[in-house]
């Protein structure tokens, strides 16, 4: 198969690149980048003028649901969906049934992954920290790595127990891989179905306090210090967790985080509106958390935008707040989000959104740079800055449709994917 890019504004940070040019790939590989190409009868010509040509985006953060809740999301709907949104891999969390604690589930994931439209989304496991995400026993997290696990977490549920913690670093040190936390002190988060503030006393919600958080961060941070280990806090919400992660940037410690675009895009008061699909964990947080957000994109602080993204099935959501699942649907409107949200109001670059969204996870993961250069597998998103679009939820490829940005008017697309030697491309 031979493709002739025309006319792209080729953006690789790594490489440096800022260009408008042609992008020939014959067979997935790129085999010429230079202006004026001249399009034959055999090439598939893409005329992407006023387009952006990026290293493909990777989501870091995405749950599945398969195996053991398919009536949720299985691997073929979830990557189609990630597809759909720009996104050229995923890393899938272990909170399935089994629990990815055991090196056959990641073999069955890998396996199942390569079915769907002949791989053309990486799916990359991440395996369980605890066995059962009970919290109580490491996982055998060496034979996980050797299965093909790139981090740990217990993602759902904290590693509350310091010492597992402390030994959860240790070995993952060893192996090179990173931690990943989703920081919550549960004794002060239990119940609570909303952030603690004005809007949770106005409706009478059980809160869950940004302290809760928070503490737990500062925590794992100092054993993070203490074992000189990766540590990648999940989905950070809150001011006080942005501030200490900067602090412990300027310190060199080997830690990061990500944000989701729902804790950047709302506030707690969409809560106002009961919609369930306001209701997620950590839950949306004040004005002030938000901006305090925002500059840590700007600023570097947060290296990653990854969507939590969490399918529930409609009859799962539709249920008073109080006893819906947290959660919400997020791979085929991430991308959406963070150019309307991010730069069209010039929080970031158009080089810091790729950063944030493919160099700075793989960086994370260990996995390899994509190096948008001759002779190397194009591996590539494309996206349009400018195109406006209504979210409609009846048009997602998810199998799930819990999203609370349902008729929300976006500034900025992706349209399109190529990886493995295959092309998709969006309206």
């Amino acid at each position: 198969m031979k493709i002739l890019l025309k006319n792209g504004r080729l953006i690789d940070p790594i490489g440096e690149i800022d260009t408008v040019t042609d992008v020939l790939i014959i067979d997935g590989i790129i085999q010429k980048i230079s202006q004026n190409l001249s399009v034959t009868k055999e090439d598939k010509s893409i005329d992407l003028t006023g387009k952006i040509i990026s290293p493909g985006f990777i989501d870091m953060h995405v749950h599945l649901r398969e195996p053991g809740f398919e009536h949720k999301e299985t691997i073929e709907s979830g990557s189609r969906a990630a597809a759909s949104g720009g996104f050229t891999s995923v890393c899938c969390m272990p909170n399935t049934n089994p629990v990815i604690d055991d090196p056959s589930v990641i073999k069955w994931i890998q396996q199942c992954s390569l079915k769907v439209d002949d791989g053309i989304v990486d799916v990359y496991p991440i395996a369980a920290i605890t066995k059962g995400r009970e919290g109580k026993e490491l996982a055998p997290m060496m034979e996980l790595a050797e299965a093909g696990a790139l981090a740990f977490s217990d993602d759902g549920s904290p590693v509350e127990n310091a010492e597992v913690m402390r030994r959860a670093l240790e070995y993952a040190s060893m192996i090179d891989k990173p931690i990943i936390q989703h920081a919550e002190e549960l004794s002060m988060a239990k119940g609570g179905v909303m952030n603690e503030g004005y809007v949770s006393t106005l409706l009478g919600m059980q809160p869950i306090p940004s302290i809760a958080e928070e503490i737990m961060i500062s925590r794992d941070l100092h054993i993070s210090q203490y074992t000189k280990a990766q540590y990648h806090a999940a989905h950070i919400s809150t001011a006080g967790s942005v501030e200490l992660l900067r602090s412990a940037k300027k310190k060199n410690l080997r830690v990061s985080c990500e944000v989701t675009p729902h804790h950047f895009s709302l506030t707690d008061n969409a809560v106002r509106s009961f919609d369930t699909n306001t209701k997620m964990n950590p839950p949306l947080r004040s004005h002030e958390d938000v901006e305090a957000v925002k500059e840590g994109l700007r600023d570097g602080t947060i290296d990653v935008i990854a969507t939590d993204h969490a399918p529930h099935s409609f009859d799962e959501k539709q249920v008073e707040f109080l006893y819906a699942p947290f959660g919400i649907v997020g791979l085929e409107t991430a991308v959406g989000l963070a150019i309307t949200e991010l730069i069209h109001t010039k929080i970031l670059t158009p080089k810091q959104l790729i950063e944030k969204f493919s160099v700075n996870p793989r960086n994370i993961l260990h996995l390899p740079r994509i190096n948008i250069q001759e002779g190397e597998p194009a591996n590539l998103t494309f996206l349009d800055f400018m195109q406006e679009w209504i979210v409609d939820i009846n048009n997602f490829q998810s199998k799930s449709k819990n999203s609370p940005f349902h008729g929300w008017k976006l500034k900025g697309k992706a349209i399109g994917i190529i990886n493995k030697g295959k092309m998709k491309l969006f309206p």
